[in-house]
């Protein structure tokens, strides 16, 4: 039986003329109590999307949302597991976003999973393969992309990238004699003929102070792009990073399979890499030439045809190579930077002084390049461009970004995604990169790389 509370009692007090009135805002605000509990209820942020990008360099995985997401991260020990903690977002988004997405190839994470920690929070639990010194940070809404939190898994010890350099096959002159073990980085002077290179210096050269050069040259070739930043995209739905990575491969074959030469790929896969880290790899790898592969993009389809650019310190060649830098240095705002991380690295290539003579050798090498692109596909530019491309700025390794060609033209994405046209465009670099060492022939280095 209904039972009258204090303000039923009181209303039935009231004059009669006025108790309608009082029982219409009462039951109003009853009303809006409700619904603003029921609203509170429902509060939790929806995840818009989990991304996994497992990597040999480090894992990343980005939670992107409508706002910023509260979080706390802690590394758990006995057994190694990383857990993460998420306020106000909602657990069948998080559960359902989460599901597959930790492959098995994945060599930091074994796996990850979701559970209700306590009211309002979300825990997620990330079983680690090894050792790792992982990094957490927000991005705001850039692009495509809303709020992202970011959370990178990084080995404790840091991947060498020297170590790529073992990954070159035994130099042809070496595997033609029986009976012969030779060290995996060890090389015979450069013969420039069979090489491809300029021919080595004789006694007498030597005698006058031009050193015999007996090393393996060394290439890095960066592919554009990658991960959450996938650069620019065809009408047809192609995407610059994969396009980037696969001429990048094809390169890096041509380059190993060619006695005295090897190649190191900043990325083998699809996950972003800074562009300092990309210069970070080349310094330590005391690369002798670094060549960034990309795909050009314009907002009228019209616009055809390869480039070349270099490293400008004192402002674009054109307003157009001026836009392009923009916007492939805004790719570390898209795939995503910890500003917080200091880099030794960028401090020691921005205190350099001068970088007049890693210039002045890489609009040679961008020329010799250039000259080689004509034969496959129009040039854009008759010209090496300059501009301030963050990604070119080794002050001790002749740089060159190389635009293949317009993937935002019809015709020419579909040559983009042609494997023959792929592996001419990669030819084409190579013979390029030989025209430059013919005559630009490299200085004598230790044999082995230093780190640091």
């Amino acid at each position: 039986m209904f039972k009258p509370t204090p303000a039923t009692a009181a209303l039935k007090r009231t004059a009669p003329g006025v108790q309608p009135t009082l029982a219409r805002f009462f039951c109003n605000f009853l009303l809006l109590a409700f619904t603003a509990a029921a609203g509170s209820a429902g509060a939790a942020e929806r995840i818009g999307a989990v991304r996994v990008w497992p990597a040999l360099d480090y894992t990343r995985i980005t939670i992107e949302a409508d706002r910023p997401i509260r979080h706390e991260l802690l590394l758990v020990k006995n057994p190694d597991r990383l857990v993460l903690d998420l306020e106000d977002v909602d657990f069948a988004s998080v559960q359902q976003e989460i599901a597959d997405k930790i492959l098995p190839s994945d060599p930091y994470i074994g796996q990850m999973r979701a559970g209700r920690y306590k009211p309002g929070v979300v825990r997620l639990v990330l079983d680690l393969k090894t050792e790792v010194q992982p990094q957490i940070f927000m991005l705001k809404p850039v692009g495509e992309y809303g709020y992202r939190l970011v959370l990178d898994v990084y080995p404790l010890v840091p991947v060498d990238p020297l170590m790529a350099l073992l990954q070159k096959p035994q130099l042809k002159a070496e595997a033609a004699r029986p009976g012969t073990e030779a060290a995996p980085l060890a090389a015979p002077a450069i013969s420039g003929l069979e090489a491809g290179l300029a021919p080595a210096p004789g006694p007498e050269q030597a005698v006058k102070g031009k050193p015999l050069v007996a090393r393996l040259v060394t290439i890095v070739v960066d592919a554009g792009h990658g991960g959450e930043d996938p650069g620019a995209r065809g009408r047809g739905g192609s995407r610059e990073k994969n396009v980037t990575l696969t001429i990048a491969r094809k390169l890096k074959s041509i380059i190993d399979a060619e006695p005295n030469m090897r190649a190191v790929l900043t990325r083998d896969g699809d996950y972003f890499i800074p562009l300092q880290v990309r210069v970070q790899k080349a310094r330590r790898v005391q690369a002798d030439l670094f060549v960034s592969v990309h795909a050009d993009a314009f907002i009228k389809p019209h616009a055809r045809g390869s480039s070349v650019f270099a490293l400008s310190e004192r402002g674009a060649t054109s307003t157009a190579a001026n836009w392009l830098a923009k916007r492939e240095n805004n790719a570390d705002l898209i795939g995503g930077v910890n500003l917080d991380v200091k880099d030794r690295y960028l401090a020691m290539t921005l205190a350099d002084l001068s970088l007049t003579a890693q210039i002045n050798d890489s609009l040679k090498l961008g020329k010799a390049v250039l000259s080689e692109l004509g034969g496959v596909n129009a040039l854009h530019k008759g010209d090496v461009e300059q501009a301030g491309f963050a990604v070119l700025r080794a002050p001790d390794v002749p740089s060159i970004l190389v635009e293949t060609a317009f993937i935002s033209n019809p015709e020419e994405e579909r040559r983009l995604n042609d494997e023959a046209y792929q592996e001419k465009m990669a030819q084409a670099i190579f013979k390029g990169i030989k025209r430059y060492f013919a005559k630009n022939p490299p200085l004598a280095k230790s044999t082995l790389a230093a780190i640091d």
